[in-house]
């Protein structure tokens, strides 16, 4: 029976990569995938995925407005698996339509993302997926200090760590640092002084 899986992970858990190998072991047992991102996801251009490791592959662009269910049903009916990248950025409305594909079609739905954003909130997309998601996975990642990474610390340009601003700000490792909660709250003290 397919389910509705969420993997995630601070920043540099390796979500996109595993996302790219997950679809990588299907394709490689003949198994046709839907593989998806949010459209707000330029980094690497509106239709590619890219891992920090160099891996990459093709991605359906999804607006935050298009019914990925209407999507699915109209255009991709025939693939075997859905694999969405980046799915902290999908609308709550987006993970119940997936979840739906799950329940009408029996077919496995595999989300990977962040929880939370840099001053520790959760993302609506990510917080729907807790809610509803029949297999929740935390991907672990390492702060500098050697605890387990949890805050997707946001940096400025000068490597100071952000603790204001819009929810939503694209980067990797220019823009990021995954810290443990200590270290980030250890940092937020030091600036304040």
């Amino acid at each position: 029976m397919a389910k509705l899986y969420f993997k995630y992970g601070a920043m540099g858990c390796s979500k996109t990569a595993q996302a790219l190998i997950t679809k990588f072991n299907y394709e490689e047992r003949n198994m046709s995938v839907m593989f998806m991102k949010p459209a707000i996801d330029t980094r690497d251009g509106l239709t590619v995925a890219r891992s920090r490791i160099g891996l990459e592959a093709e991605a359906i662009p999804v607006a935050s407005d298009v019914d990925v269910y209407d999507l699915y049903v109209r255009e991709y009916k025939d693939r075997q698996v859905i694999i969405v990248d980046e799915c902290q950025f999908l609308t709550p409305e987006q993970v119940d339509q997936l979840g739906q594909i799950v329940i009408d079609f029996d077919v496995p739905v595999l989300c990977f993302g962040l929880a939370t954003d840099f001053l520790t909130h959760l993302f609506p997309g990510s917080q729907r997926l807790f809610e509803i998601a029949e297999s929740i996975k935390e991907i672990k990642s390492v702060c500098r200090c050697g605890a387990k990474a949890t805050v997707n610390a946001r940096l400025d340009e000068k490597g100071r760590v952000v603790f204001q601003g819009e929810q939503v700000c694209l980067g990797g490792n220019d823009k990021y640092m995954a810290m443990c909660r200590k270290c980030w709250l250890k940092k937020r003290q030091e600036q304040k002084n």
